[in-house]
């Protein structure tokens, strides 16, 4: 017996479900979510319309650790900065939109956090291609934008994921590997600094989620990343300034996060 047209089309429909089930997933998981993000991108470009940026900014990107950092722009004066880094991100999803979230402003430098998403949970996802991804992201930007300095955070520890650390403290390994065969690229640890000599970090260094980081965590951070920054693109007369402009600042964050 011949099948009818509308069985037929069943057939197709099956055939195509099954297709995805089996190997395409992870492109349909990937279009999806960047749609979501689509949004976040295109919000971006609606506020430079309104306020466009400084020009010479240093651009920050990644996940939600940077898009929760809210005293950043405080944290880094006198550099200024803007801050295009969106929730939930994956390198790959970095990657993606690094022209309209990195190239398009054409900045001295660009930092980035990502990898925390990546190796969440078991998945494809392993510290190796999460390494390949970061190589990936510097080609990217220095194709277009081969005088800009990038700045690679390491992959941070935390209570929700602590499973997970082994892999990311081996991913940043990797990375810091990397980066160090590539010019105008530097590998900037917040990681290890984040243990204070103990098995884990502070559970202050964490909001209510053991996730995300505090205030606290944040000025560790900024102790650590912007006396680099400062020391390339600070005022030209910064010889005699220690931390933003102030040379018992860092002393006095140190003492903050040691209480």
């Amino acid at each position: 017996m011949k099948p009818t047209k509308g069985r037929v089309w069943e057939l197709l429909l099956g055939l195509a479900i099954l297709t995805l089930v089996v190997c395409g997933v992870p492109v349909f998981r990937s279009a999806v979510l960047a749609q979501g993000w689509e949004s976040n991108i295109r919000a971006f470009e609606k506020q430079d319309q309104v306020n466009p940026p400084k020009a010479g900014s240093i651009v920050f990107t990644g996940s939600s650790s940077f898009v929760r950092w809210e005293s950043l722009s405080e944290d880094m004066k006198p550099l200024p900065v803007i801050n295009r880094a969106f929730g939930g991100s994956e390198y790959t999803d970095v990657n993606e939109y690094a022209a309209r979230t990195v190239i398009a402003y054409h900045p001295p430098a660009v930092v980035v956090y990502a990898g925390d998403n990546d190796l969440a949970a078991p998945g494809p996802n392993t510290p190796q291609s999460v390494a390949k991804q970061v190589q990936r992201f510097v080609e990217i930007v220095h194709a277009q934008l081969p005088g800009t300095w990038i700045y690679v955070l390491s992959i941070k520890p935390s209570y929700l994921r602590w499973d997970a650390w082994p892999r990311m403290k081996e991913a940043n390994q990797l990375i810091k590997d990397y980066v160090r065969t590539q010019q105008r690229v530097e590998y900037v640890d917040v990681a290890t600094p984040m243990f204070m000599g103990q098995e884990k970090p502070p559970r202050d260094f964490f909001v209510e989620d053991g996730l995300h980081p505090t205030a606290k965590c944040y000025a560790l951070w900024a102790s650590i990343l912007k006396p680099v920054l400062m020391r390339r693109f600070g005022p030209k007369a910064s010889s005699q300034l220690s931390f933003g402009g102030n040379p018992d600042e860092a002393t006095g964050i140190r003492a903050l996060i040691a209480r």
